[in-house]
């Protein structure tokens, strides 16, 4: 493991090498790394900005090259559309870069933690607080884009009807999805920000409490039921806290038949 001077050296000699480049216009610093990393463990994510579209996948290229050079044990490279690239690098210590890669005009926000460190022009900033003001002012600021009641009860009915079959594995499977909806309810109704959001230890002691007490205790058919009818009430009351979801009475009563 890593200390947090190790952590900032990797982070200036990083930050020095990818800045030298000319295809680089500007970077921005991710996560908790922004206010003060939250503990010894926290990654270091950065989001690289390139002036032009057809520079994205140079940029990226250089990206790699870069972070080879540190000594790491795993290098993984991501696409998730034409022009916005991740690269993700493991170091022989443990410590972790994660580095997006898109054109100044394709950049986003997806969280209140940012912070622009380099900027060679004064557009990355620009950009930023174009898009902090549309995050800061959209009546959903996470967009989960599924209907998060519908698949809680879709899989509340799978399961039900796996453990008829004695598929304890897949109703099992089918258990964790559900308590996973609630998860996202819930962060949802406390106004965590979704994008990564790995802190459940930060949500409410009392949701906590009750969440913890729908794990099974074994695998047999009556325990995972029974930790199925419990996750079906807390989903119920967390859901009744929700700006963004609700239940329908057609939903509630499937979900209870």
């Amino acid at each position: 493991m890593y200390s947090s001077e190790e952590r900032k050296t990797y982070f200036d000699h990083v930050m020095k090498a990818i800045s030298s480049s000319e295809l680089v216009e500007g970077v921005v610093q991710l996560g908790s790394g922004v206010i003060g990393y939250k503990d010894e463990f926290s990654d270091i994510d950065l989001m690289v900005a390139t002036s032009n579209i057809e520079d994205a996948e140079r940029t990226k290229d250089f990206i790699l090259e870069t972070l080879h050079v540190f000594n790491t044990s795993y290098v993984k490279e991501k696409q998730f559309s034409k022009d916005i690239f991740l690269v993700i690098a493991i170091l022989e210590n443990g410590l972790e870069f994660n580095v997006s890669i898109a054109p100044r005009e394709l950049l986003s926000v997806r969280s209140p933690l940012w912070k622009v460190i380099v900027d060679k022009t004064g557009l990355v900033k620009e950009k930023m607080d174009i898009e902090n003001e549309f995050f800061i002012n959209s009546p959903i600021k996470y967009n989960v884009g599924m209907d998060i009641p519908f698949e809680f009860v879709y899989c509340a009915l799978a399961l039900e009807k796996e453990l008829k079959r004695n598929n304890i594995i897949y109703a099992l499977k089918m258990l964790e999805d559900m308590r996973g909806f609630t998860l996202l309810v819930q962060a949802l109704n406390e106004d965590k920000k979704l994008h990564q959001f790995k802190a459940y230890e930060t949500l409410d002691p009392s949701f906590i409490n009750e969440y913890l007490s729908t794990v099974p205790t074994d695998g047999t058919a009556e325990h995972v039921r029974g930790s199925a009818e419990k996750l079906k009430d807390l989903f119920v009351s967390t859901l009744k806290r929700s700006a963004t979801f609700s239940l329908n009475d057609e939903l509630e009563k499937l979900l209870y038949k």
